[in-house]
């Protein structure tokens, strides 16, 4: 079943649910880079509200990455799924080894898009963080662990597509959820999607630059 055309279709549908945070002066969108930002450059050109990046790295299990064990996130903070450890048998160095490999990309990663731009502030802030979607919601957990140290008022995790479970698991970290589908029983994230090619970094720079110019009161409507 595709729910969406590609990521910025993803984005206009999603940006319906958020229509309170139009033009809100206390509000930002920070994307998960990379597949999140095409959605979340929608939402902020639609709703008028500043973009930045928010990096998070998933830590996939040794032989089947695509297994997230934990995440990383901008900041260094992370998170563990212990029970898939124990299950998939991980030992502390194999875990260690994965952890050092994604914090070297993720200190690429926010060099590369970030450049010699200072992060915004976000104390007292509306943060809504977003992503192309959540299945296991790992790296979601882990960057709302490190938001939460920066102060802001509130968190508003907005994704497209979801599993039932992620959002269960991340009702009591994120003060509000946002999603246009919970299917269920839940596939992978890309298939859900008829275009889910990869995003690469030069788009990443494209939309962010796109957004700077155009500033936060740039609405569609």
């Amino acid at each position: 079943m595709r729910l969406f055309r590609n990521r910025a279709d993803a984005g206009v549908q999603l940006s319906a649910r958020l229509e309170k945070y139009r033009n809100d002066d206390n509000a930002i969108v920070l994307a998960l880079p990379r597949g999140g930002v095409p959605v979340a450059y929608e939402i902020a050109t639609r709703l008028g509200l500043p973009l930045d990046v928010f990096t998070v790295r998933k830590l996939g299990v040794p032989g089947h990455e695509e297994l997230a064990m934990g995440a990383v996130a901008s900041g260094g903070a992370y998170v563990v799924d212990a029970r898939l450890l124990e299950l998939a048998q991980v030992t502390p160095e194999e875990f260690r080894t994965a952890l050092a490999r994604e914090r070297a990309e993720l200190r690429r990663r926010e060099t590369a898009y970030r450049g010699g731009r200072a992060e915004p502030e976000l104390r007292g802030k509306t943060v809504l963080l977003v992503d192309d979607g959540l299945a296991t919601g790992a790296s979601a957990q882990a960057a709302l662990a490190v938001l939460r140290e920066r102060g802001p008022s509130k968190i508003v995790v907005a994704v497209p597509v979801a599993s039932p479970d992620s959002v269960l698991a991340l009702t009591q970290s994120a003060d509000e959820i946002a999603t246009v589908y919970q299917p269920w029983p839940f596939h992978s994230v890309g298939s859900y999607y008829e275009n889910f090619d990869q995003v690469e970094d030069a788009t990443v720079l494209r939309l962010l630059s796109q957004a700077e110019r155009r500033g936060p009161k740039w609405t569609v409507a």
